[in-house]
């Protein structure tokens, strides 16, 4: 994700009006964030792009998924603007928030459990290696997208509560903060709204972020006063330098206005908050950001993914059978479509990315920045060949019944004379992968079954025409004789056929194109495959 493009100043001028009508859903984006732009006179400033982070836990594949969607936007823009512009990305984390609930996912519990209420970066760390669990999390939210080679800088809520960065919009908030508590209340149950303040001040006796009503809002001298939850004493305090910090949507508000962001995607769910958060923007004298808002990821039952429950699958699941640009590919397609985020995603969106990726040079400008692979990396898409697809690979594994990679690397440079691990590096990490795969996901599921009557008689057949092939006869040559048998035997239409095929002899409902695959494991191996199918010893495996 973080390379840039080095185009010759042709090609540069030909993404360039190209950019200016290309439907991939980045240049929408970049185009109506242009627009703004324009429209407020502002071409020489920096052009802010953020996202947003609540570190009460570890970075998941929603935060991924939404600096990589931002990082897409913001190139498709440098690509719109020729460069011209100025751009940022800031990772924002909310680290000053209260801590509401212990992690299940943690040690020293009970730690943490004493410190509830406190901002984040007050409350130890349970790991023993920072100086608060907030600085933690951020570590390794950095880790995180520096893993991926993002380019973007770091915010820390506290540090610029801290330091009076948001001083100056915090003041106007106070000034206007009878507008901004008629666009909230509204909005919330009549029991909530009967104690709500936009600000929560943090207590100087106990540390903890109070959730208290306030008594009093003095403007002029920048404080409020408030009722100590636990002595009942009026105390009154700044709402600067860290003092306070402000609830959720009028915190985003104020974000976005005291720096000026410009763009800003969010989750389906925040449709609401985004627009409250709008309007106490627009009432501290600011414009809300352009942004877009994308559809959750749902689970195996359709069910949307929680980190709380665990459903789905977390990043680090996916890179364990696929790697980090099928994630991207992932993340890029469809973006405002409900999608199912589970491990049978994972071999489809391998597979794309390469055909995606090996369809690159050979386009024109125009189609280039509408692939994915350009968006994945920046406008420069690696040469990578792939000789073998992740799901041929997959059947590799499991018709060989090995999950040697010198064994399953005989087959592959038998297929094409020259290649190696050596010489193709990238297809030895796609082993890799396949064989972590396989033995989780496919092996458990397997199931062979015997074949019918007519099917006996078709194997049989498909035995006999591929013993008169050549033992180097490609995948074109072998699918049309596979295609002959499945023709010759009274099957009721040919997906019957490759059904039967893939159940009997891989044990699985679906596989690859079959030539291809007889092609790649052996005439002789799929023959022999035949014969145990035949003889009922692979059913007999199961």
């Amino acid at each position: 994700m973080s390379g840039e493009t080095t185009l010759s100043p042709r090609l540069a001028a030909e993404f360039r009006r190209a950019a200016e009508t290309a439907k991939a859903w980045p240049f929408a984006e970049a185009r109506k964030l242009l627009a703004r732009i324009e429209k407020s006179g502002g071409d020489g400033r920096t052009v802010l792009f953020e996202t947003g982070y609540g570190p009460s836990g570890l970075p998941h594949i929603g935060t991924f998924g939404e600096v990589a969607r931002t990082t897409m936007v913001r190139h498709a823009f440098r690509v719109l603007t020729d460069d011209r512009i100025p751009t940022r990305l800031l990772c924002f984390s909310d680290d000053m928030d209260g801590l509401r609930k212990v992690p299940d996912n943690v040690p020293n519990q009970d730690l943490l459990a004493g410190h509830l209420g406190k901002p984040l970066t007050r409350v130890p760390d349970p790991f023993g290696e920072y100086e608060s669990f907030g600085h933690h999390n951020n570590a390794m939210l950095r880790r995180f997208l520096d893993g991926f080679g993002f380019d973007y800088e770091f915010a820390s809520s506290t540090e610029y509560y801290a330091a009076g960065r948001f001083d100056e919009t915090l003041l106007l908030l106070l000034q206007r903060y009878d507008e901004v508590m008629s666009i909230m209340l509204p909005s919330l149950r009549a029991e909530r709204a009967k104690t709500y303040s936009p600000i929560l001040p943090v207590s100087p006796r106990t540390g903890i972020v109070l959730q208290v009503p306030i008594d009093e809002v003095r403007a002029d001298d920048g404080t409020i006063v408030y009722r100590d939850p636990d002595t009942g004493e009026r105390t009154e305090i700044p709402v600067t330098g860290g003092h306070c910090k402000l609830q959720w949507k009028p915190d985003w508000a104020m974000r976005w206005v005291a720096l000026g962001v410009d763009y800003e995607m969010s989750g389906k769910d925040l449709i609401d908050s985004v627009r409250l958060s709008g309007r106490i923007a627009r009432a501290l004298g600011g414009t809300p950001p352009e942004g877009f808002i994308y559809e959750h990821f749902l689970d195996e039952n359709g069910q949307k993914i929680s980190k709380s429950i665990g459903n789905g699958i977390t990043i680090d699941e996916w890179l364990t059978y696929a790697s980090p640009e099928s994630l991207s590919l992932f993340m890029y397609q469809k973006p405002r479509q409900a999608k199912r985020l589970y491990f049978d995603v994972i071999p489809r969106n391998v597979d794309d990315y390469y055909a995606q990726l090996a369809a690159y040079p050979g386009e024109p400008a125009e189609r280039q920045i509408a692939n994915p692979a350009w968006h994945i990396h920046a406008g420069a898409p690696p040469t990578a060949t792939m000789p073998v697809s992740f799901s041929m690979l997959l059947n590799l594994v499991s018709a060989s019944n090995s999950e040697d990679r010198t064994v399953l690397w005989g087959f592959l440079s038998r297929y094409q004379k020259g290649i190696s691990a050596e010489s193709h590096p990238e297809l030895d990490r796609m082993v890799g992968y396949a064989i972590r795969y396989f033995d989780d996901f496919v092996k458990p599921s397997k199931v062979f079954r015997a074949p019918n009557a007519t099917e006996r008689e078709a194997l049989a057949d498909l035995d006999q025409r591929l013993a008169a092939l050549a033992a180097d006869a490609d995948g074109e040559t072998i699918q049309t004789e596979v295609y002959a048998v499945g023709k010759a035997h009274d099957f009721a239409n040919l997906r019957d056929w490759f059904t039967g095929l893939y159940q009997v002899l891989l044990g699985q409902d679906q596989g690859p194109r079959f030539g291809s695959f007889v092609a790649l494991y052996g005439i002789a191996e799929t023959r022999a495959l035949i014969d145990k199918a035949l003889s009922g010893t692979l059913a007999e495996t199961d």
